[in-house]
C-alpha cells in the first residue's frame, strides 16, 4: 500500500544558535537526508521548510511553506497536507531531525494503524512519551482533526482522534532521537559512530 509522507523542516533551530537544523549532519549525511531516505517509498513525499533545502532535495520530492513562515508544526502540516493527492489513505508526518529514522520504523508505524480502528500510529520513546512528530495517520482523520483546531500544538490535534501508541523492540537506535541541542547533536554524532 502507498503511503504520503511530510518533512516538517521549517523551524527555527534557536537552541541550536539559529542553524539551519535540517542541514545539520550526522556522518556526513544532513538530518534531512537521513529522514528522505528513510522515507523514500512514500509518494508523494513533502517537505516543508525553507527554500534553502532544495538542494539537499532529491528529484520528485515537493517543498513547500506553511503560512505564515514559522507558524509551528500544525500550520506546517497543514501546508504539506495541500499537497496530498484524494485517493492517498495514510500519510507519515515527520520531523527532519530524526538521524535513526528508518524505514522498518514507517512499516511498523503503518501495521500499527491498520491493526485497528485507530486515526493515528505515534511512537512512544523509551520513556513512553508520544513522539508526535513520528507518526502516521489516516489522511480523512488528519483533516478533521485540522478542521476542528485552532491551536498551533500537534498534541491538541492527537487529543481529539483514536491513538495507537507504538513501542518498538529494544538494540536499535532509537528512531525519536532528535537534535534540538548542540549537546543531542553530538549525542547523535557519537551514536552513530
Amino acid at each position: 500500500m502507498t503511503f504520503a509522507a511530510v518533512v516538517l523542516a521549517g523551524g527555527a533551530g534557536r537552541r541550536l544558535g539559529g542553524a539551519v537544523k535540517p542541514l545539520l549532519a550526522v556522518e556526513g549525511t544532513a538530518l534531512l537526508s537521513r529522514v528522505l531516505a528513510a522515507s523514500a517509498a512514500a509518494r508523494p513525499l513533502i517537505v516543508v521548510g525553507p527554500d534553502q533545502l532544495r538542494p539537499l532535495l532529491p528529484e520528485g520530492v515537493a517543498l513547500t511553506r506553511e503560512q505564515p513562515p514559522g507558524g509551528g508544526p500544525v500550520a506546517a502540516i497543514r501546508a504539506g497536507l495541500e499537497l496530498v493527492p484524494p485517493g492517498t489513505s495514510t500519510v507519515a508526518i515527520l520531523a527532519a531531525d530524526l538521524p535513526f529514522l528508518t524505514p522498518g520504523t514507517l512499516s511498523t508505524l503503518r501495521s500499527a494503524l491498520d491493526a485497528g480502528e485507530f486515526d493515528v500510529a505515534v511512537l512512544l520513546d523509551a520513556a513512553g512519551r508520544r513522539q508526535n512528530l513520528l507518526a502516521c495517520w489516516h489522511v480523512g482523520a488528519l483533516r478533521a482533526a485540522l478542521s476542528l483546531t485552532r491551536s498551533a500544538a500537534v498534541r491538541d490535534l492527537l487529543a481529539q482522534v483514536r491513538v495507537a501508541p507504538v513501542v518498538l523492540e529494544s538494540g536499535q537506535l532509537p528512531p525519536w532521537f532528535d537534535c534540538d541541542t548542540p549537546e543531542e547533536l553530538a549525542e547523535a554524532r557519537r551514536l552513530a559512530s
